[in-house]
């Protein structure tokens, strides 16, 4: 079908851009190539391609999308596809109009990343446990507390952990060199119990693991192979266990950013830890410090206390 060719070739032509012009990496396009293709194929229904969509056809498709139950940053996550992805064919002269143009974008950012508390951070990060005694055990286990502490420590993605290699590490500076999304590097700086496992890890644990193999990267599973990313969930979700919330990989990194903003750390320094390319990215963190700082006026401050209604204490006087 002339329509499915052309559809082929735009979506060849703007993953050749997002990989050789935007650097970004192969599964980074994969997801735009598959939220494309999944909104061309609402258009085919309509009997319209991709180079030929309307405002409304965008906008019923994105209703479509939230009565089908999906949430409003995966419906985002969506519409910034196509607005990427309609601003490369204008600029290519591919198409003669936006159909993204003057859609609000839904309002996501109301909903605030899920994170954990202190006291439920501290119960995750003491609680890899459950695997089977002996050497290779406990090399596990040293392992897994030493990853949930860079998770933490350096709110690192799970490609980013997965991918880590030994060089990358500078102990006795205290941090580590990152590469994240488009292969971008950055210093990630590390706490001291956070050195202090990975030391331990390093020294007692990974040299049972890798069993005289040798492998550049710094976590690594038994034979010295790499470790999955679901690999990585799994061990996060068991040992969140002891806490009262089943916690995943990205709560570990979205507390690290909740707890810093918290602490009064301002959002360059977050922006440049978590590796977000714009620092709008990063201001939904904002949001949770309003939270905080409103919740301890409130407990601290003598006139934000709220007072018992004139009748209420003149009934009571009486």
């Amino acid at each position: 079908m002339p329509g499915t060719n052309l559809t082929n070739q735009l979506l060849a032509a703007f993953a050749d851009y997002l990989k050789v012009e935007k650097g970004l990496a192969a599964l980074s396009v994969s997801s735009y190539e598959r939220d494309l293709r999944q909104f061309s194929e609402f258009l085919t229904c309509r009997k319209r391609n991709l180079s030929s969509a309307r405002r409304e056809d965008v906008r019923d498709y994105l209703n479509q999308l939230f009565s089908g139950q999906m949430d409003g940053r995966s419906v985002a996550r969506k519409l910034s596809a196509l607005r990427h992805f309609y601003r490369y064919l204008l600029l290519d002269g591919h198409a003669k109009h936006d159909p993204t143009l003057n859609i609000d974008s839904p309002r996501q950012w109301k909903v605030l990343p899920k994170s954990l508390s202190s006291g439920e951070i501290e119960a995750v990060l003491q609680s890899a446990a459950g695997l089977a005694p002996g050497p290779v055990g406990d090399a596990l286990l040293l392992r897994d507390r030493a990853m949930l502490e860079v998770l933490y420590a350096g709110a690192l993605r799970v490609s980013e952990v997965v991918s880590l290699q030994l060089a990358d590490l500078q102990l006795e500076l205290g941090y580590a060199l990152v590469r994240g999304k488009g292969d971008k590097e950055r210093i990630v700086p590390m706490g001291r119990s956070a050195l202090e496992a990975l030391a331990k890890y390093i020294k007692q644990g990974r040299p049972v693991l890798a069993g005289g193999k040798r492998s550049p990267l710094l976590f690594i599973a038994r034979g010295a192979r790499g470790l999955t990313r679901q690999r990585v969930w799994q061990m996060v979700g068991r040992a969140s266990r002891a806490s009262s919330r089943h916690a995943s990989p990205h709560m570990l990194r979205h507390s690290c950013a909740t707890h810093m903003v918290e602490g009064g750390a301002d959002l360059r320094t977050v922006q440049s830890i978590l590796g977000h390319a714009d620092i709008s990215t990063t201001q939904i963190y904002t949001h949770v410090a309003l939270d905080h700082l409103k919740g301890e006026y409130r407990k601290h401050h003598p006139r934000a206390k709220m007072k018992p209604k004139q009748g209420a204490a003149a009934s009571r006087r009486d």
